[in-house]
């Protein structure tokens, strides 16, 4: 029953969030442009369809997503796995002790990537735009794999305690020094990209997993240390698009080189 009632609050707190949306949108077609709204029946039916599903997911997130994401990292760091049964307490830790936080985050940023919507999205239409040039699931794994470098680096960030700013300065020092050398079209797609992938899947778990590893180390904040991988995950895909891209025509150069050569040669 309680589960009943929370459902019930979070269904109406997203119609009091999705409803100016509905009014902007449905405001502009009828008085500003003036024009009639085309199958009323199925844009009423497509609202409801959108309000349910984003209940159920937010429900899911706090039933099962964020306490999973906590429990996963209170588990990776507790002293009884990082050394043995019968250890209470950890009195001094290595960063290299928490090899398996690393592990478990870069895999949780690469699974939510992949499984990002907003991701999956965008994909599609770059592939569409590009005229196939862009592939959907290249561009998904290039980010992908952006995510789970950054999360795993925010993990370690955590671990030692080192401060935030640091590894986002030097971060962008990169994509700037990026934007000068990678082609032009994928500068605008790989900014793009670290924006969609900070949405409703990757979020919660990288915000749970930070909040929990700063809760079980020793000696962290989590107000100070937990936050923050988020910021991560939105940087480093910016790297790893414009790194795929410079990387792909850089071989298809090499190519059309050897192309070149060999007609030459004959």
């Amino acid at each position: 029953m309680d589960e009943l009632i929370h459902f019930g609050q979070t269904a109406l707190g997203l119609i009091r969030d999705v409803l100016p949306i509905a009014v902007i949108l449905i405001g502009f077609q009828v008085l500003i442009l003036r024009r009639p709204i085309q199958n009323p029946l199925r844009v009423g039916l497509g609202l409801v369809m959108v309000l349910l599903g984003l209940a159920l997911f937010l429900e899911g997130l706090e039933l099962a997503l964020f306490p999973l994401g906590r429990l996963m990292a209170e588990q990776l760091t507790a002293p009884a796995f990082l050394f043995g049964e019968g250890t209470e307490a950890i009195l001094e830790f290595s960063w290299s002790d928490y090899i398996w936080v690393y592990l478990f985050a870069a895999a949780i940023g690469f699974a939510t990537t992949v499984a990002e919507p907003a991701l999956i999205a965008v994909s599609i239409k770059a592939n569409q735009v590009s005229g196939g040039t862009i592939t959907v699931n290249g561009l998904r794994f290039a980010v992908a794999v952006g995510v789970a470098f950054g999360v795993a680096l925010g993990a370690f960030r955590i671990v030692t305690g080192t401060p935030l700013h640091w590894y986002i300065i030097t971060g962008y020092v990169v994509v700037i020094i990026q934007t000068v050398f990678a082609p032009r079209a994928i500068i605008p797609l790989a900014y793009d990209s670290g924006g969609v992938t900070t949405s409703t899947v990757t979020v919660p778990l990288v915000a749970a997993l930070g909040l929990g590893l700063a809760e079980t180390i020793p000696g962290r904040s989590p107000l100070l240390d937990g936050f923050g991988l988020i910021a991560f995950a939105s940087l480093f895909p910016m790297i790893s698009v414009m790194a795929y891209a410079q990387i792909s025509a850089w071989r298809t150069r090499r190519v059309r080189e050897a192309n070149s050569s060999s007609s030459d040669n004959l």
